[in-house]
């Protein structure tokens, strides 16, 4: 080796390593400061900053995620069905699908084939709507298939007549299916239900189970055209963004018997209009106790002073799902002004021309596929929402909890007082893994 070569391999660390050092601090003297995201989750193990209040960047204990067991290779049904069965569906698009979910463990439950649903939505939407308009068909019954039957047509000697029609819909309490069903299915080989709106689940079979979870979370997907319109929408809003699901209806807040002040006199007018006769205002202790446990909706401003609390930024870009008619908006819009509809993202004429579900479908895939979800109810919207997002790994969901904030203000607290015990409720829901509200079987708990 030359000499000039040996001083060279001698020296060649004093220069090079002050240089390494040097690098990555000049890059960040250098680099443009950055904002940290605002729906940023902490990494597996991550402790977040102290002092934080932003509800996502809690580290969260549990979580919910969807069981296996439903998800594994399904029991198969007897190859002799008992007969057909249409699940007759009505409301809105979420009750719809309530309904059509509930259907699809009964029918696996009766060992029967499926029609296509029919969906009631005329004394709902004033309009005529069916399952096709919705969903996608052929996707429904592919990915039902092995655990329910799902056909399109029926067989020409049945097809003629109507099914008979079983009245379950006001059943409360312990309903059986077999018994008090079945029967009907054996001597009609055609029959028409609304499944009871307080079954217990629970009670099923393993293989009527495994048939609802698939086919209420797996299998219905939005039919091409109405998901390329929701398609359109969510990428017209600026990202990241939260989906807010504000109910304060008057219909949503006479049903409730709640006693409002402070609203405006076109609100207590609209309320008055929807309350009718057989849904009083709720007074003294009775009032004080139905508050008390949640019942009554939160107003706009209430929700804006929660958001805060919870650290949601004031300059969040919010897409509020929700339908005509809210009161009392510019509570909310007064602080967060950054708000998005459907109705002011889309063409005018394509949004007029949308039926009621089609537009109530907007508003769920948007939600599901959202950076952030949270709902001030708890209804069947949020329950589908939840639920689809949980099934997509989004955990970043969240109900506010009208109790807490009902008991709080009853105890007299306000002002920062009352931030800082919403911000301790929800922080504890969320940590939790409460934040998704999902205690049915086909979701479990993972401890983190």
């Amino acid at each position: 080796m030359s000499p000039a070569a040996a001083w060279c391999a001698q020296h060649r660390l004093r220069f090079l390593l002050p240089s390494l050092f040097l690098a990555p601090v000049l890059f960040f003297l250098l680099s443009p400061p950055s904002s940290p995201p605002v729906f940023s989750l902490p990494a597996s193990g991550e402790v977040p900053p102290s002092g934080s209040r932003l509800i996502w960047a809690q580290r969260r204990l549990v979580e919910w995620r969807p069981c296996e067991w439903w998800r594994t290779a399904p029991v198969q049904a007897p190859s002799r069905r008992n007969g057909y069965i249409r699940i007759d569906c009505y409301g809105g698009l979420n009750q719809l699908r309530r309904d059509l979910c509930d259907g699809i463990g009964v029918a696996r439950l009766l060992n029967a084939t499926m029609v296509l649903p029919k969906f009631e939505v005329a004394a709902y939407w004033n309009e005529s709507s069916g399952f096709a308009d919705v969903f996608d068909v052929e996707y429904f019954i592919e990915q039902t298939r092995g655990y329910v039957e799902v056909v399109k047509d029926l067989p020409a000697e049945i097809a003629s007549k109507e099914p008979f029609k079983v009245d379950c819909s006001k059943r409360k309490g312990h309903f059986d299916y077999v018994e008090s069903v079945l029967p009907a299915l054996l001597e009609h080989q055609y029959i028409s239900l609304t499944p009871a709106m307080n079954q217990r689940r629970d009670r099923n079979p393993s293989y009527a189970k495994a048939s609802y979870c698939q086919g209420c979370y797996s299998a219905l997907r939005l039919n091409k055209n109405v998901q390329s319109k929701a398609v359109e929408l969510l990428q017209t809003i600026p990202k990241p963004f939260l989906s807010l699901h504000l109910r304060f209806e008057p219909d949503m807040v006479a049903y409730s018997r709640c006693a409002y002040t402070g609203l405006s006199s076109k609100s207590m007018d609209s309320i008055e209009a929807a309350r009718g006769e057989g849904r009083k205002v709720l007074t003294g202790d009775a009032a004080r106790l139905w508050r008390n446990r949640g019942k009554c909706p939160l107003t706009p401003s209430e929700t804006a002073f929660i958001l805060q609390a919870l650290d949601i930024p004031t300059n969040t870009n919010i897409y509020l799902a929700a339908g005509d008619g809210l009161m009392e908006l510019e509570g909310f819009t007064s602080i967060y002004k950054n708000i998005y509809t459907k109705s002011s993202l889309l063409a005018h004429e394509d949004f007029e021309n949308m039926h009621g579900n089609t537009k109530a479908a907007l508003d769920y895939y948007v939600s599901v596929n959202s950076d952030a979800y949270i709902a001030t109810f708890f209804g069947n919207m949020d329950k589908m929402v939840t639920a689809m997002r949980t099934m997509q790994g989004l955990q970043k969901t969240l109900v506010l909890s009208r109790r807490a904030f009902a008991n709080y203000t009853a105890a007299g607290l306000a002002g920062e007082q009352l931030a800082k015990a919403m911000w301790d409720a929800h922080r504890e829901a969320y940590i939790r893994g409460r934040g998704s509200a999902l205690p049915e079987y086909c979701f479990c708990e993972f401890k983190l």
